[in-house]
């Protein structure tokens, strides 16, 4: 399908991926999700989980299927694997290849852990995986793009933690995009058990900076009744790829999980985030920090679902922009019937260091019970002028004085996290932004 010229004002058709097109589904069994990929429109300018996005960026026309990697690219890619100092293991994935698996703690096994990459779980574990494997549709606008991902996906990483067991080290994987209009599609499944508590770390990385791709990510956390999930995933793909990214959080009875998306690569990013609190007393901390420059499109919905009383969610997202970059923010937070006594939170902050920098923000509510606190507010503003100055007048150059803003605006969503290992990585990333720039 060509890419129709219309209006400047009136919708563009993407182009379909006719290059995965001449190959279909990546197995027998995903037929379905290739056809449901092919049968779904594709998002306009009109729909309202579109609004304010450029559809025009979804062209998926020049990329093609994860390639090989040989044995040159493989240890160079391994070397550049580098995470915390200190983790339980870690899984090196490119172009949806598992590169490498390392269990640093001896422990896993014994306790029951269950850690394979997905292609390995279907053969061993396989009803664990058909029970969770994308069990929650993609409500958000992108399941045109969720369907891809579920007709293309070959491996990934599944995490089963069983009942009271905690793992106190993080569990790492990297996803490697490699080659010149590649494409991968990065699959994380994680199910905590009742009491389990783990923390996941997913780096999605391009080999070359400046390399055009596709990266079509989805990951799934599953948490039982008083269960602890901290998930990271930095992504940093080449500033030329297209990516998207969705997410479904369950929450169980009194469990907690704690989300952190850092966005950093591409040059257009969909991003969906959606936490269903299931369970009396559980709680959904979701946190984001973003930092854009050149004409970079973030964009990021999320949703935030009380289904139970007594239940609380608090979301924090935090958006540097630059140059011309965009950011688009459209986040609900809805109250079913019932689910009295909700305690929900939605704050979006933007900071822009550019008078060509664009932040839009709009925040929501649905409340179908009584008894409830919610809140949400955003706020977009520049650098004052003062901060600025005191900095520059004690010699440090603006733009040093603008990077120590950033940081510090950045901090609130990293101490959050509560994990100062992860959170020094994820500085080191946005420090090499800062440095890479002119």
């Amino acid at each position: 399908m060509s890419t129709a010229l219309l209006e400047e004002d009136m919708t563009e058709t993407p182009a379909a991926p006719a290059r995965l097109l001449s190959a279909g589904p990546a197995a027998p069994g995903q037929e379905p999700a290739w056809e449901q990929f092919t049968k779904i429109p594709w998002p306009t300018r009109t729909d309202e989980h579109w609004r304010f996005a450029n559809v025009k960026d979804l062209d998926l026309g020049a990329y093609t299927l994860p390639q090989p990697i040989d044995d040159a690219t493989r240890e160079d890619l391994l070397a550049r694997s580098r995470g915390i100092e200190s983790s339980a293991g870690r899984m090196v994935f490119a172009n949806d290849q598992l590169l490498s698996r390392e269990a640093y703690s001896e422990q896993l096994n014994q306790l029951g852990v269950v850690w394979l990459p997905l292609e390995q779980a279907l053969v061993e574990h396989p009803d664990l995986v058909q029970q969770y494997f994308m069990r929650e549709e993609a409500i958000l606008g992108g399941q045109k793009f969720a369907a891809l991902h579920a007709s293309q996906v070959r491996t990934g990483m599944l995490l089963y933690v069983p009942r009271g067991v905690e793992i106190d080290l993080p569990i790492e994987a990297f996803h490697w995009l490699h080659g010149d209009n590649g494409s991968c599609f990065p699959h994380t499944l994680i199910i905590a058990e009742e009491r389990a508590k783990v923390t996941v770390v997913d780096y999605y990385e391009s080999a070359d900076g400046n390399a055009p791709g596709l990266a079509c990510a989805v990951n799934d956390l599953w948490l039982g009744a008083g269960a602890s999930v901290t998930y990271v995933c930095a992504q940093n793909w080449s500033r030329k790829a297209l990516a998207f990214q969705i997410n479904a959080t369950v929450v169980g009875r009194d469990a907690h999980a704690r989300t952190l998306f850092a966005q950093l690569g591409t040059r257009h990013l969909r991003s969906e985030s959606v936490s269903h609190l299931r369970g009396p007393g559980g709680r959904s901390d979701m946190l984001a920090l973003t930092v854009a420059d050149e004409a970079q499109e973030i964009d990021a919905r999320t949703f935030q679902i009380h289904e139970a009383p007594h239940t609380a969610s608090d979301l924090l997202y935090k958006n540097s922009l630059d140059d011309s970059a965009r950011t688009i923010f459209s986040g609900l937070i809805r109250v079913d019937p019932g689910a009295h006594q909700t305690d929900a939170y939605q704050k979006v902050r933007n900071l822009l260091l550019s008078d060509e920098a664009e932040a839009n923000s709009a925040p929501g509510l649905e409340i179908e019970a009584n008894d409830v606190r919610c809140t949400h507010g955003a706020t977009s503003g520049q650098i004052e002028q003062e901060e600025l100055f005191y900095l520059m007048s004690r010699g440090i150059s603006k733009r040093a004085a603008q990077k120590l803003i950033v940081h510090g605006f950045l901090q609130e969503v990293v101490e959050r996290l509560d994990q100062p290992a992860i959170g020094a990585k994820l500085a080191q990333w946005v420090q090499a932004k800062f440095a890479a720039r002119p």
